[in-house]
């Protein structure tokens, strides 16, 4: 009796670490897909100055979870239509005719679409009821690809990839095992591309804001 009764809790906890190991197996991976703003700062230098257009995109990802706390994060996203004007400082010429000195302004417009793929390291930390908040960092590049638009385009700008430091956080909200939503805000550190071409070149570093909701399967 005693026998069997010892066999029957040994099964019970066989099978119960069984059923853990195998609920945690299958949490290891999950997919997102999240809606992106794109906020980017303007910069100066060399006597000019770059502005860029507030735009939108999507954001795809792949999380691998080691263990509770670290997983690592594989992610591409693509923002449509980003428009960066450089403008060189206003400079003093003297005019054939007319009286003074005049201003010289030169404006050179490049559209193009942001493709972005990053890898990082994402740290989850105490979570609250079904919030579960996490960090992440790491690294990547912003590939910049003129449209070529008529009226957006400044002859001989070219593709252009920029490595990028990586930094943000989020949040994610369990309705169940397997399906969650997000919030998220990601930030971008990367010199400001200059397409190839050194009218463009401002030298500088900026910084590129990029907020996102979406939604979360897990597996």
């Amino acid at each position: 009796m005693k026998s069997r009764l010892l066999a029957g809790v040994v099964f019970g906890m066989v099978l119960l670490f069984t059923s853990t190991a195998r609920a945690d197996e299958d949490s290891k991976h999950e997919v997102s897909a999240q809606g992106i703003g794109f906020y980017t700062k303007s910069t100066t230098g060399n006597a000019r100055t770059q502005n860029t257009t507030d735009a939108g995109g999507f954001l795809l990802s792949y999380r691998y979870h080691f263990n509770r706390w670290l997983a690592a994060d594989a992610s591409y996203g693509r923002v449509r239509d980003t428009t960066r004007t450089l403008t060189t400082t206003p400079t003093l010429i003297s005019p054939i005719f007319g009286p003074g000195p005049r201003v010289l302004t030169t404006t050179l417009p490049v559209q193009s679409d942001v493709n972005e793929t990053t890898a990082a390291l994402v740290v989850t930390i105490p979570s609250f009821g079904r919030l579960k908040p996490y960090v992440l960092g790491g690294t990547g590049a912003l590939t910049f690809v003129p449209t070529q638009h008529l009226g957006a385009f400044t002859p001989g700008a070219g593709t252009q990839s920029k490595a990028v430091f990586e930094y943000g956080g989020g949040v994610n909200y369990e309705f169940t095992r397997h399906f969650a939503a997000r919030l998220e805000y990601r930030g971008f550190v990367y010199k400001s591309p200059d397409f190839g071409l050194i009218t463009l070149r401002t030298d500088a570093t900026t910084h590129t804001a990029q907020p996102s909701a979406g939604v979360v399967f897990r597996f």
